[in-house]
């Protein structure tokens, strides 16, 4: 059974240290950094040693959304950030789908040559205009833009054989403050934020969205606590009234929004306490003092286990045919060169 805990270890290898606190029965998965990253062929072989530790495999998962968000660079394809599409979208919108579409599928399809199960993609914020963590990784303002885009994302990665994962769950684009370093707090009303933040969400759920990242933010009109330790957030309104029935990721746990859930174990507890099927510990030290402190069967949840199996990517072809094929190559053509009409993306 996968544990409900993704973590972050140091450096592009796996040594034995690493592979023993992999084994912990906490643990489900592993999320790589730049700190990770050298080349393709390194990548591939940490996947690998990662995958080999346990039975079910771990998930490896990366944020890879493109602009400046893209973990890993040399060998892959520079995607453009989410807000080029939105600004093709406005020009022509069936030819922003499609270009969505092949960037999910270029992405997801180089991460799966490098044994990556899954990337924490596509973004579902509206671009508010003030935040500026979220900004150009918003693919539009509107929210019918926002789920024609996601959508035709989504369907690029599970075409390329991998689950895609929507976020900030309910929306972080127009909240000013940025979770990593403090805690946002949206004062609209929660009817607000449904009539527009969680359209994507509803949209791309009923068409079967696997994964979902919820924010640290507090939303006072919904709950005092922020939305990733809220069961009214998780259960009543992510699950019954958006209607999603995939894995629930954590954001960071480290970052300075969670603190205010306590310690780091507390923290878990109150994400995973609150419907979360999966909590994100990225900072390795971290981790490691976690697990020493947690009995091996806490935590763990047969049901969110089952909906994280459901998570790994599918077999993929490797670099060479993918680099091969010619639908890849008109595709890459495409994400760095610019669309007929609408130039290079920036």
């Amino acid at each position: 059974m996968l544990g409900p805990l993704m973590i972050g270890i140091a450096g592009g290898e796996l040594p034995a240290q690493a592979r023993e606190l992999l084994r912990h029965p906490a643990v489900g998965g592993v999320v790589l950094f730049t700190r990770n990253f050298k080349n393709t062929q390194q990548l591939h072989d940490l996947t690998q040693s990662i995958h080999a530790v346990r039975e079910p495999p771990l998930l490896v998962a990366v944020d890879q959304e493109g602009g400046r968000v893209q973990r890993f660079r040399e060998g892959f394809t520079p995607l453009p950030a989410a807000s080029w599409f939105g600004r093709l979208y406005d020009l022509d919108p069936d030819q922003a789908r499609q270009s969505a579409h092949r960037a999910g599928w270029v992405m997801a399809a180089e991460l799966r040559a490098c044994g990556v199960d899954l990337s924490f993609a596509p973004v579902l914020d509206l671009d508010g205009g003030v935040s500026h963590v979220i900004g150009s990784r918003a693919l539009h303002r509107e929210p019918a833009a926002v789920a024609r885009l996601g959508h035709a994302w989504m369907r690029g990665m599970r075409q390329a054989g991998m689950a895609a994962v929507g976020k900030h769950f309910p929306g972080h684009g127009s909240v000013e403050a940025d979770s990593h370093v403090a805690l946002p707090c949206d004062d609209r009303s929660l009817a607000e934020i449904a009539r527009r933040d969680l359209v994507p969400f509803q949209r791309l759920a009923a068409s079967g969205l696997p994964g979902v990242m919820a924010a640290h933010l507090v939303v006072p009109d919904v709950d005092d606590r922020p939305a990733g330790f809220s069961p009214r957030w998780i259960g009543d309104i992510l699950r019954r009234r958006v209607g999603f029935l995939g894995a629930v990721f954590s954001d960071d746990l480290g970052m300075r929004g969670a603190e205010t859930a306590g310690t780091m174990f507390d923290r878990v507890d109150a994400c995973l306490g609150a419907g979360c099927d999966v909590a994100l510990v990225c900072d390795p030290a971290e981790a490691e003092a976690l697990l020493g402190e947690a009995s091996g069967d806490r935590w763990l949840d047969p049901t969110s286990a089952l909906r994280l199996v459901r998570m790994h990517g599918r077999p993929a072809p490797g670099w060479p045919e993918l680099r091969a094929d010619g639908a890849y190559q008109t595709a890459v053509c495409e994400l760095t060169e610019g669309v007929p009409g609408f130039g290079a993306p920036g």
